[in-house]
């Protein structure tokens, strides 16, 4: 296939950054995860907490192959541009029907219908681009054609679920998740990346993404409410929380493994970019999301006053996805450094048990003093690791200039 000029296709640099576009695609996620939260927040049982990280799940697939295939092209170049607004367009009509991915509301389409409908669009548009520009790289094609089956598996799966109610929906759902996670695991590693830091940078970028919505979950709660010292102590606490988390990421374990990424090569680079980026930010940013419900209800216990009172514990599935989806995101940072670089931080394993293990502990609690325990064990986490690790901390964040 021969595009014009205008439209043809260019290949991203070693050395790429991100582009504007591909940012402007994030913004669709962003209102994504903001109707996740949403999802679970109304009612937040057990069922429709693992709904949202059904969702989730679906949403990140949906991220996650793009991330692989503007890595070898431009996103912002001929005819790349028009496949990502249409994509772009996918999304947010899936991120529309969120409320109704499950349950359809009276009147109108068929919402999980139209959800799984949207999902495969995305999918498909996806995998022609590969087929595009595969077209001269048999051994690419090959694993693009290997990979057909698990998008056609989740697609379907999807689409059958969107008849089905109750327990046989749901395992539906886990079948198409299955489909699609399993069956990009086990269908090879002849992939191609053309940029080490695009990869990862596109990807911290995401986590900043979910993170940025944890911080949308403290403040649309009270935003409209008059100010008080409860709401300014509950405000920080969960800003803190949110940075501690960037931190836990960001100051040197992204680093740490973008290292090992770069000096890997062939089908090592190939499994790392799966294992480590793929695979583990999944959990990281469900982890985030699942928080940022917890962070949520503890605001609208310390601002509304009507039907709240300060001494109210956060208790449920509230609490569970508070302290769980901290200790979810702990986990998958774990496995995130260990699988490059053979190093366990052993710090987080024990604080991730920590909190499981504080969630019966605080059932009674007041929703702000157990907000306060989350910000205080995740600081004496970061303030273990900062003093305990100082030198091989240094090495690695100052890498570049001793070199």
């Amino acid at each position: 296939m021969t595009f014009p000029r205008r439209l043809r296709l260019q290949q991203v640099q070693e050395r790429a950054s991100v582009s504007p576009l591909e940012l402007f695609f994030d913004l669709v996620f962003v209102f994504a995860l903001t109707r996740v939260t949403d999802l679970m927040a109304d009612d937040p049982s057990g069922t429709n907490l693992l709904r949202g990280v059904l969702v989730m799940a679906v949403l990140w697939w949906c991220w996650v192959g793009y991330s692989w295939l503007w890595n070898l092209v431009r996103a912002d170049e001929g005819v790349a541009r028009v496949v990502m607004f249409a994509a772009m367009g996918a999304v947010f009509i899936v991120a529309l029907t969120i409320p109704e991915a499950f349950d359809d509301l009276p009147g109108g389409l068929s919402g999980p219908v139209v959800f799984a409908l949207g999902y495969f669009v995305v999918r498909l548009l996806h995998l022609l681009m590969f087929f595009v520009i595969s077209r001269e790289d048999p051994q690419l094609r090959s694993q693009v054609v290997r990979f057909v089956p698990s998008m056609v598996a989740g697609t379907v799966c999807l689409l059958i679920a969107s008849q089905l109610t109750g327990a046989a929906q749901t395992a539906m759902w886990f079948l198409a998740l299955a489909g699609d996670y399993l069956g990009t695991l086990i269908g090879g590693a002849g992939w191609r990346l053309r940029s080490v830091s695009h990869f990862a940078e596109r990807h911290g970028l995401i986590v900043i993404i979910a993170l940025g919505e944890s911080i949308t979950s403290i403040g649309i709660g009270v935003a409209a409410l008059p100010i008080s010292w409860a709401i300014i102590v509950a405000t920080l606490l969960g800003l803190a929380v949110s940075a501690l988390m960037w931190w836990t990421y960001f100051d040197v374990t992204s680093l740490a493994v973008e290292h090992a990424f770069e000096s890997a090569t062939g089908t090592r680079m190939i499994k790392i970019a799966q294992h480590c980026y793929t695979y583990a930010h999944m959990p990281m940013v469900a982890g985030i999301v699942l928080m940022s419900l917890g962070l949520k209800k503890v605001l609208s216990y310390v601002a509304d006053g009507n039907h709240h009172r300060l001494t109210d514990p956060l208790y449920g599935w509230p609490l569970v996805a508070l302290l769980g989806g901290a200790a979810l995101f702990l986990l998958a940072l774990v496995y995130f450094k260990a699988y490059p670089t053979g190093s366990i931080t052993y710090p987080r394993v024990v604080t991730a048990a920590v909190l499981v293990a504080l969630i019966p502990v605080l059932w009674h609690t007041p929703a702000l003093a157990t907000l306060a325990v989350l910000t205080a064990v995740l600081a004496a986490m970061i303030g273990y690791e900062t003093w305990r690790f100082a030198d091989p901390r240094d090495q690695i964040r100052h890498r570049a200039d001793a070199s």
